[in-house]
């Protein structure tokens, strides 16, 4: 139900100096308050309990025709409401979401308006065009001005690259650098999720959200200045095909302006989120709450589930009669795997399709995919195709008609690799028409979740994430325990994570190395089973082999077990890069599971969300020399305390997994 009561008492309107008007917005629970200036430069600032967060930060949105919002505006009226909604969440960490918050919706002369809203967890704004004609926008100024030389969790594109416009092509893969915000790299563009450490234990996380037929806002600080200000890619003017074996778009020139928008354009929302405690970060809903309502009717058709990997343990059986690799007979066994243990999905990676043609009909001869999709139909295991940007795109209706009809159940998309408008575009675009043939999908080398999953709620993965893959390649020089406990704060604000975890083979600090063939990851054995309670991922993979999990049936059943999708979660304690615990719940059983950095540590456990009654609980804890061996971890049954505090201990890079049930 949602209830909309205009109101006088959620804003104070003060009049200044040359007809400058003066806003302030508050939170339904008083504590956070938005301050908005209208007079010759829009700005906004932040507080909360009265304690400057932001200062004022100017935002404009610069158009064609000479015309910039923002900038000697005419404000015309301001209205304010006050909105409290029950929203129904699908396939998300939690099935109802309470959608609460003020808000404040000033209109201008010149065919716009601003919408802030203040929610008890953050402030967001958007602009909206309400004039009758399409627009170019030229540029937009959104601006983020802080008072200290507060630290920041920086996620920069990845690589090396020349000047500013190389850096709009990257794959959205990236670790944090923590530092001041006046010694950023002057020349790297970040983007976001980006947290800002504030006094007080207090975080800002920049954010967006209901990304549509718009670019992403890449974030960066080009004067060691106190202030973040948004950058955007510029609309592309040509492209050629090539990149990564001649599947991607490379553009080669591009417009004047980041956007060509259609008149009534409802512009993304500028977020930002403010926690007093680390954990708040770690169950935030404000993506997903800004973003548009579902536009599917029938939602019946879409399931999340477990996927059975091949790429990442490179088609690593073992103990069979057949040469492993993109064959029938070794896609038949993962069928067999996935079936025994009622795991949905067997995904067939990069390698099914010829190489170089960027045609997702040119099957090599190794692959009968007519006779894959019958036997694992036979076995009721569905089957999703690895795809190609480029393959994809060039003939998107044709592939999703013809692999629909195959019996396919979805895609895999991979190395789109940019977020202009044009790809931006792209994506809402496969996902209609991955819809309209009842067809999942996955974005992978893309950019960070902006609600589009609930739009479109087939849309039921993303990568965007610093995942389990770099493990094949790297050794102890790349810090991916740290990493595990920093996202979730971070990336995973934004929505959920392909980050595809379920290693078998694991490694300390000392002792992890890349092997392609054999991978293995960062950290303990328990680490990895928190991972599929602790990371969000309605389509979640198992990265490693067969042989592997049927030499390890006791996690291999905890793994297969575990829910994609939640009815409730709660974040129970955290500090970002050093430690996490959530508990989720999937009808009336809780996954309880927590991570540590590569510190050993002993953790207190808070299970008062427990209803009334005993429970008991299956326990996957550390094993007694997971220190120096990290496979090692022992499996016990416990009842759960009548005063529901559980004290647990995690070995270093640890990690410890749960399941509670009614005794």
């Amino acid at each position: 139900m949602k209830y909309l009561l205009f109101t006088i008492f959620l804003f104070t309107l003060v009049t200044g100096l040359h007809g400058q008007k003066k806003f302030e917005l508050k939170s339904p629970d008083g504590k956070l308050a938005a301050t908005v200036s209208a007079g010759s430069q829009v700005s906004y600032s932040v507080s909360y309990e009265g304690d400057i967060l932001l200062k004022p930060s100017s935002l404009s949105m610069e158009l064609d025709k000479g015309v910039t919002w923002g900038r000697d505006s005419k404000l015309q009226n301001a209205k304010t409401s006050s909105v409290r909604q029950e929203i129904d969440a699908h396939f998300y960490k939690r099935n109802k979401i309470t959608d609460h918050y003020n808000e404040l919706t000033l209109h201008f002369r010149e065919n716009f308006s601003l919408i802030f809203r203040a929610y008890n967890e953050g402030i967001a704004y958007r602009f909206v065009s309400t004039g009758t004609r399409d627009i170019i926008v030229k540029n937009e100024e959104a601006s983020f001005n802080f008072d200290k030389d507060y630290s920041a969790y920086v996620p920069y594109v990845k690589g090396k690259f020349k000047d500013t416009e190389s850096q709009f092509f990257n794959s959205f893969e990236n670790e944090y650098t923590y530092a001041p915000l006046s010694r950023m790299n002057r020349d790297k563009l970040a983007f976001t999720p980006l947290v800002v450490c504030l006094d007080k234990g207090r975080k800002i996380c920049l954010a967006e959200s209901d990304l549509e037929s718009y670019p992403g806002m890449f974030l960066s600080n080009k004067t060691g200045s106190l202030s973040l200000s948004s950058s955007f890619a510029p609309y592309p003017a040509a492209a050629e095909q090539g990149g990564h074996n001649q599947l991607q778009q490379l553009v080669t020139s591009r417009q004047p302006y980041i956007a060509k928008s259609k008149a009534k354009s409802r512009f993304p929302w500028r977020i930002i989120i403010v926690s007093a405690k680390d954990k708040e970060l770690a169950d935030n809903d404000m993506v997903y709450k800004l973003a548009s309502p579902t536009r599917l009717t029938d939602l019946s058709w879409i399931k999340p589930g477990k996927v059975a990997w091949e790429w990442w343990n490179h088609w690593g059986l073992s103990n069979v009669d057949f040469e492993a690799g993109v064959n029938n007979d070794t896609y038949k066994a993962y069928i067999d795997f996935a079936s025994k243990n009622k795991i949905e999905y067997v995904i067939l990676d990069e390698g099914w399709a010829v190489n170089l043609k960027a045609d997702m009909f040119s099957i090599v001869p190794e692959i009968d995919l007519k006779n894959l999709v019958a036997y694992a139909n036979s076995k009721n295991v569905g089957l999703i195709l690895w795809a190609g940007y480029y393959a994809f795109e060039r003939d998107m209706e044709r592939v999703c008609r013809h692999y629909s009809e195959m019996g396919i159940k979805g895609f895999k998309i991979d190395f789109m690799d940019r977020d202009d408008q044009q790809m931006v575009d792209f994506h809402y675009r496969a996902a209609v028409t991955a819809a309209k043939y009842k067809m999942l999908v996955d974005f992978h080398g893309t950019y960070k979740p902006t609600g589009i999953n609930r739009t479109y709620p087939n849309v039921i993965n993303f990568e965007a994430v610093h995942g389990l893959e770099q493990m094949k390649w790297t050794g102890p020089e790349l810090d991916q325990v740290t990493y595990d406990v920093t996202m979730p704060f971070i990336r995973m604000v934004a929505g959920p994570v392909d980050y595809t975890q379920g290693a078998m083979r694991n490694a300390t600090k000392r002792t992890h190395r890349g092997i392609n063939d054999e991978p293995m990851s960062q950290g303990t054995r328990c680490r990895q089973l928190a991972e599929y309670v602790i990371f969000e991922s309605p389509l979640n993979m198992l990265c490693d082999s067969p042989t592997s999990y049927e030499k390890e049936q006791e996690c291999t059943n905890f793994i297969s077990a575990v829910p994609t999708v939640w009815d409730n979660t709660v974040a129970l304690d955290g500090k970002i890069g050093q430690y996490l615990s959530i508990a989720r719940r999937k009808a009336d059983v809780w996954y309880v599971g927590a991570l540590t950095n590569w510190d050993a540590r002993k953790l207190e456990l808070d299970l008062s969300f427990l209803d009334e009654g005993d429970y008991m609980a299956e326990v996957y804890r550390d094993g007694a020399n997971a220190n120096r061996i990290a496979s090692d971890y022992k499996k016990e049954t416990i009842a759960v305390p009548s005063n529901r505090k559980l004290t647990v201990s995690m070995a270093q890079g640890g990690g410890f997994a749960m399941k509670i049930y009614k005794k």
